[in-house]
């Protein structure tokens, strides 16, 4: 029967006929004949000689592979490799049967074994096994030699052949630098060539090389365009940036209806963080209906697949009740598997469930256990690895034992941990260098090991302290400002990871996260083109950033545009120095007046105490920057005659075109009398009802042009025409502003005014009896045209 299917399927003695060698195959397999079944297997799966059916392909595959047939054991492991065709993708049961039908003598599952192997698919990544089974694999059991030197070279030869494959794993050799110097700009060119020619993991990769910058130009555009392409494919990963690319908005519409599918769809494919991100979206019922019993089934979903994170927030809901049943028993159950897993909060508040007998048995000596535990994890340094400087050592060693997450950790960092160290910019009281991490970053802990994952060779910036070869408390003051404010809110703070020592000079050196954009007024001439609503978003953001500063009862003392450092997509930003802030009851005064003439408050001008208004007037000098492209008074000289004017009302002129509403807010930001300016909490819900009302009005009309009619009405409406309005002119004015000239003595770094302002502290002193409510100023409400 096996034989009558051959003839009558490579036409041998009779006319080539595959329905009547798919008949007999199966009768030749029903009567257990192994080749047949793995024959049978193929037609099925192919839909030779009858219908494409890849339920009964599985089923002769794995009769086949039962009894050791080499071929049906490599099909059957595609199988479950390649998509989950057929059956539910599974690595560990694809690796298996490759390394038998290897071990039995199959040359492309001695490939594909080596893949696994190199990948870590179902099996934990092993060069050196790689290279076995390419060796093994190759032609004469000869080919490639056991070492990286020798592989790459024939993987460069096979990529320069058009081998799709080999040009993508170049590329992933040269984006990780395994075996090989780092070089992104080459990553991006395999990775490039492999996507072009339809390889789905590398339009992944480019579409992540365009989206960072790395090794081309930064665009979001290119890289919405590769990660659809990917996604379209089925890609996970592709599908999980898709839906964050639609919900910034970045290379595109914001679009929440598509980011909530792509995010969905991608956890139900299994994509761990998507599971996570739904159950937190669903949590919180922001952009969708609140749902608790979804954001716990997803939550344990993620779990279930080691997600820390989830673990974590699972404890919470249980223990507190949220939308279930309180049940103190689960909540220490996955409060302990996350401790297990090395989540720092988690193993300090499992020492709390033994401590107080919640959730399981009272056991003081676990508690005390699990207590060491988070006491030895977040001790980092060692006792040689010091600063020799008792401030600095306590400060740090209080963040370590306090901090519940990894990005709380502060740490001594050796200096020769750092290279490329290189000048970058000035401030205004010290100079900035850029730099690279060896050690890099902490970002999480490995439980299995015993040790801090880190984020190796990492780039950085080094504040370079001046004169401060010995600190003092009171010197620390702003790093512990920063680093309290970064605990609060993480993402609108510069990430502080420590400090360390120039041995060469004894020069304290601030170790921060680099931000590529560098600071909002390097940004300015690209914000002003933004739509009003994404100005409005990064305002926000600002507003957030500067309220989470007064909330911890400080003044920022020194609030300008150079101090807002920008994320690589605009749309976070990182508020930087805080080097004169102060609580706000603070009544010391050293009589120094430093900052930056144009942002400074005409009662900062008048030597009185800084207060949380006077933040709020140096925040609307950034509001006129957005509607301006430019810093406020840049063609004017910062000296005594500005103090003057200032204090007299002068501020600089309205923008034409600019909304009301807009106007009139940013009028009472900076409103000489500080009792008349808003609180930052009245700003953030001012701004927020905006860009609400704003979005709202675009989900509801379009962007389009709606000839009159709309359909939303809300309270604000000539408010938000105004801002729809704005957006779509193209105003000419700016364009004129915006190539105004800096004066030479136009001063936007931070510095000592204090020899300005004391010889018209009397001048400014009389001219606050006598100066004009801002209310009747008369405001020009047209550009002065350029004298350049």
């Amino acid at each position: 029967m096996y034989n009558l299917a051959r003839y009558h399927e490579n036409g041998k003695g009779t006319e080539k006929n595959l329905e009547e060698a798919f008949h007999w195959y199966q009768k030749a397999a029903e009567k257990g004949n192994i080749d047949a079944m793995s024959r049978l297997a193929t037609y099925y799966r192919n839909g030779k000689g009858t219908e494409r059916n890849l339920e009964k392909a599985f089923h002769w595959c794995q009769k086949a592979a039962e009894k050791d047939d080499i071929l049906a054991m490599f099909n059957l492991a595609n199988l479950y490799y390649y998509n989950g065709e057929g059956i539910e993708r599974n690595f560990e049961k694809a690796f298996y049967l490759y390394q038998k039908a290897a071990e039995g003598g199959d040359e492309d599952a001695m490939f594909n074994l080596s893949i696994c192997y190199l990948k870590g698919d179902g099996t934990e990544k092993n060069f050196e096994k790689y290279f076995y089974w390419q060796q093994k694999a190759a032609e004469n059991g000869e080919g490639i030699e056991k070492n990286f030197e020798k592989y790459f070279y024939w993987q460069q030869k096979a990529a320069e052949n058009g081998h799709i494959d080999a040009m993508f794993n170049l590329g992933i050799f040269y984006y990780k630098g395994e075996g090989i110097e780092k070089n992104f700009e080459k990553a991006f060119h395999w990775h490039q060539k492999a996507a072009e020619n339809g390889h789905i993991d590398a339009m992944f990769n480019l579409a992540i090389h365009y989206e960072n910058g790395e090794g081309t130009e930064m665009n979001l555009e290119k890289a919405l365009h590769w990660c659809q392409k990917a996604a379209e494919k089925d890609h996970i990963g592709a599908m999980f940036v898709l839906a964050k690319l639609y919900f910034l908005g970045e290379g595109t519409e914001n679009d929440f209806e598509k980011f909530f599918h792509l995010f969905q769809k991608a956890a139900e494919n299994g994509h761990i963080h998507a599971m996570f991100g739904l159950a937190m979206i669903y949590r919180n019922g922001k952009g969708t209906e609140k749902n608790l019993e979804k954001a716990i089934l997803w939550y344990q979903k993620a779990a279930e697949k080691g997600n820390i994170y989830s673990m974590f927030s699972l404890a919470e809901i249980y223990y507190n009740g949220e939308g279930i049943e309180k049940n103190l028993e689960k909540a220490f159950h996955w409060c302990q598997k996350a401790a297990e897993k090395g989540d720092i909060e988690a193993i300090s508040c499992l020492a709390t469930y033994y401590r107080n007998g919640e959730g399981t048995e009272k056991n003081l000596e676990r508690a005390s256990y699990w207590h060491q535990i988070a006491v030895e994890k977040n001790q980092i340094n060692s006792k040689s690895e010091t600063s020799k400087n008792e401030f600095i050592d306590k400060f740090i060693q209080e963040a370590q034992i306090n901090a519940k997450n990894s990005y709380e950790i502060l740490e001594w960092i050796p200096y020769n941990n750092l290279s490329s160290i290189n000048y970058y910019d000035k401030g205004g009281f010290s100079e900035i260098y850029k730099a690279i991490w060896s050690d890099g970053p902490i970002c999480g802990w490995n439980f299995d090991k015993q040790r801090w994952n880190r984020q190796a060779c990492y780039e950085v910036v080094l504040k370079i302290l001046n004169n401060s070869s010995s600190l003092d408390n009171k010197f620390l003051d702003e790093w512990k400002y920063h680093y309290n404010c970064q605990k609060k809110s993480l993402s609108k703070f510069i990430q502080f990871f420590g400090i360390t020592q120039d041995p060469n000079n004894l020069k304290y050196i601030i170790v921060m996260s680099y931000a590529k954009k560098g600071s909002l007024r390097n940004c300015l001439s690209d914000i002003i083109k933004f739509k009003w609503q994404d100005r409005l978003q990064l305002l926000k953001n600002i507003i957030s950033g500067l309220k989470v500063i007064h909330e911890s009862n400080l003044t920022h003392g020194d609030f300008h545009d150079g101090n807002i450092l920008m994320s690589n997509n605009y749309n976070e930003i990182f508020i930087i120095d805080l080097g004169l802030c102060k609580p706000i009851n603070d009544d010391n005064n050293d009589n120094e007046v430093c900052g930056v003439l144009p942002y400074m408050a005409p009662e900062i001008l008048r030597n009185k105490p800084y207060t949380p208004a006077s933040d709020i007037y140096s925040f609307s000098m950034i509001m006129w920057e957005f509607i301006s492209g430019i810093p406020p008074f840049k063609n004017k000289v910062y000296d005594h005659h500005l103090v003057l004017s200032i204090c007299e009302g002068e501020r600089p002129e309205i923008i034409e075109n600019t909304p009301k509403c807009y106007v009139d807010l940013m009028k009472k930001c900076w409103d000489s009398d500080p009792s008349n300016r808003p609180t930052i909490t009245s700003l953030e819900y001012i701004v927020s009802n905006w860009i609400e009302c704003i979005n709202y009005y675009y989900i509801m009309n379009g962007y389009g042009d709606c000839d009159g009619k709309h359909k939303y009405l809300p309270e604000h409406l000539n408010d938000i025409l105004e801002f729809v309005e704005a957006s779509k002119a193209l105003v000419q004015e700016q364009e004129n502003f915006s190539i105004i000239q800096y004066h030479l003595q136009a001063y936007y770094t931070s510095r000592k005014l204090t020899e300005i302002l004391v010889n018209d502290i009397s001048e400014c002193m009389d001219c606050e009896i006598t100066i004009t409510p801002l209310k009747d100023l008369s405001i020009k409400t047209e550009m002065s045209k350029s004298k350049f």
